[in-house]
């Protein structure tokens, strides 16, 4: 059967943690601390658009109680945008390359994603050695809350 190549023992055993953290009627850190708790996590780090960077904080403080916190919002190493983007790109460029090395210099189990930009979102994750769930994604319009489009 197909469906047998689609997963190996360590997706299976990920499936299966996510299965028994679910939190009904709970929110979505809580399943996140009960799905790094259930998997015996230690250190949780968190990529962070520079405009969500008080509610990293908030996030950061939720979660310490349980597990080492490790936070870095996107415009780390302060990369000057028109070195990367072209010439007529002005200030410094978000580096979701240097988020996700920063969390593996620090050793996280999990990491949470909160606000990145589309495509920087997807950068982040493919870098990222430790899994990555998302907790906030942006959408300009509807203040990071996209489902909005669905519900006129």
């Amino acid at each position: 059967m197909e469906e047998e190549t689609l997963y190996n023992s360590s997706d299976i055993e990920m499936m299966k943690l996510a299965e028994d953290a679910l939190a009904i009627g709970k929110d979505r850190i809580a399943e996140i601390r009960n799905y790094a708790k259930l998997a015996g996590f230690k250190r949780i780090g968190i990529a962070n658009c520079i405009s969500l960077n008080k509610e990293t904080i908030q996030l950061k403080e939720m979660l310490s109680n349980d597990f080492e916190v490790y936070t870095i919002d996107c415009r780390t190493g302060k990369l000057p945008a028109n070195e990367y983007l072209g010439a007529d790109v002005k200030g410094v460029m978000c580096n979701p390359a240097g988020q996700a090395k920063f969390l593996e210099e620090n050793n996280t189990d999990l990491n949470i994603v909160m606000g990145l930009c589309m495509g920087h979102d997807m950068m982040f994750t493919s870098k990222s050695k430790a899994p990555s769930t998302t907790l906030i994604v942006k959408d300009r319009k509807h203040k990071y809350n996209p489902i909005e489009i669905f519900r006129g």
